[in-house]
Parts: C-alpha cells; sequence; structure tokens
C-alpha cells in the first residue's frame, strides 16, 4: 500500500528515506535510520519490529542483505511484508513478499533502492528511480521528492493518495530533516510546500545545532543569520 525511496547521499554520506501512500501516517513507522549507520523502509503490510531490530543490526555493522534475512527470515508473516535496506557502505537489498498485493515489487541501483506494493503498475518504481538518478547535482531532498512526484506521474498506490515524509540521517544521532504529511487529500504537494518552509530557516539555521565535534554548537545570532543569508541567496541563485 506505500511505494518508497531508500538511499545514500555519496556526497555527505547522509540518507534519506522519501515515502508515499493512500493510509494514514506514513511516516510514522515506514522510514527508519541512523546518522552513519544506514536507513530502512518497511511497509506493505507493515511489520513495526523491523524498523528498530533493523537499524539496531545495520549499527553493529551487519550488511544490508544480511539485515533483510535476519528481519524477513524471523517473521512468520514475512510474505505480506515489503522492506528495503541501505548500509553505511552504500550496499542495498530488498525483499517483495509472495503474497504483497500486485502491483508490487522492487528495483536496485547504485546507493539507492525503490519498492512499492499495490501501485498503479511497474512504471512507479521506474521512473521514481529514473528521476531520482537523474537529478544527481541536487540536494538530496529535493531529489527525493522529485523522484516521488515522478512516480506519482506515473500513478502512484492505485487507491490514491493520503500521507507522505521525508526523513534525512546526516553524520549525528538526530535527524537532519524530518517532514510528515499524516493526512492530506495531495500528500506530495504539502510535503513540498513543508520543504519549502523549511528552508526559509530551520535547514540553514540546522547548521548551528550541536554536534559530536561541536558539543556547544552555535550560539552567535549573527553567525545564525549569516547561515540564514547564505543558504537563501544559494537558493535563489539556484532558480535563476
Amino acid at each position: 500500500m506505500t511505494w518508497s525511496i531508500v538511499a545514500r547521499d555519496t556526497a555527505t554520506g547522509g540518507f534519506g528515506v522519501a515515502v508515499a501512500t493512500r493510509f494514514f501516517a506514513v511516516g510514522a513507522l515506514c522510514p527508519n535510520g541512523a546518522g552513519g549507520v544506514g536507513a530502512l523502509a518497511t511497509q506493505a503490510l507493515i511489520n513495526p519490529l523491523y524498523g528498530p531490530r533493523g537499524v539496531r543490526l545495520l549499527a553493529d555493522g551487519f550488511a544490508a542483505a544480511d539485515v533483510v534475512a535476519a528481519l524477513t527470515g524471523s517473521d512468520p508473516g514475512r510474505e505480506s511484508r515489503q522492506l528495503h535496506v541501505i548500509d553505511a557502505h552504500g550496499r542495498n537489498a530488498a525483499f517483495t513478499g509472495a503474497e504483497c498485493v500486485d502491483w508490487c515489487g522492487h528495483a536496485l541501483a547504485e546507493n539507492v533502492s525503490v519498492a512499492g506494493n499495490m501501485l498503479a503498475g511497474p512504471a512507479v518504481v521506474a521512473d521514481t528511480l529514473a528521476a531520482y538518478q537523474a537529478h544527481a547535482g541536487l540536494p538530496m531532498a529535493e531529489r527525493l521528492i522529485r523522484a516521488l512526484e515522478a512516480g506519482e506521474a506515473a500513478g502512484g498506490d492505485k487507491r490514491g493518495k493520503q500521507s507522505a515524509a521525508l526523513k534525512l540521517w546526516g553524520g549525528e544521532e538526530y535527524t537532519a530533516l524530518d517532514l510528515r504529511v499524516d493526512d492530506h487529500p495531495d500528500p506530495l504537494a504539502e510535503l513540498r510546500r513543508l520543504y519549502e518552509v523549511a528552508n526559509e530557516r530551520f535547514v540553514p539555521f540546522s547548521r548551528a545545532f550541536a554536534t559530536r565535534d561541536n558539543p556547544g554548537g552555535v550560539t552567535d545570532r549573527s553567525e545564525i543569520e549569516r547561515f540564514v543569508a547564505e543558504h537563501q541567496e544559494k537558493r535563489d541563485q539556484s532558480r535563476r
């Protein structure tokens, strides 16, 4: 009942998951990850245990394929599940159970995977992947949103629209960006609107957050305002 994209940003080493569905609050349980560790999406007849356990396995150094095998292998309901995982080295793996509802399937490429079920057809997955790969020069969040928009244009979830989400992890334990649209007639349009709002102040402001290397963060407000101004100038230039 969902399609999602899981990716590793080769420029930064960060991870991202974006997802859309005709179901309530997909961002609550489907996307999971951790900075420096990896990311995964659990969907179809979702098993919420996959998320926390999968992240722990990735943190322990398990490869993506081993994480998929461990999670599905111990689950009696696995044939109704769909899962895809990427690890810290960019290795990915996926599983689509035999009892997932058509159209269902997944596609793997270097540092990215796409998976979906209850879709209008295979073009949803193919076009999502192609759009992500076609915009390598854009920020990760923008690439993921464009990818989902391409999948939606190909038919998306065959039942309709309701929720969407986007999560990014950088090098810290906390998320770099966490956007959720839990119930909306056009969730991807709302997700893009939230992303634009986040770029007004939140994204540049986040440069001031405390990190492992700088536990105190940046507290000089003039410096923070400089971050905001630089970010807006860069975005204005990209639009020209």
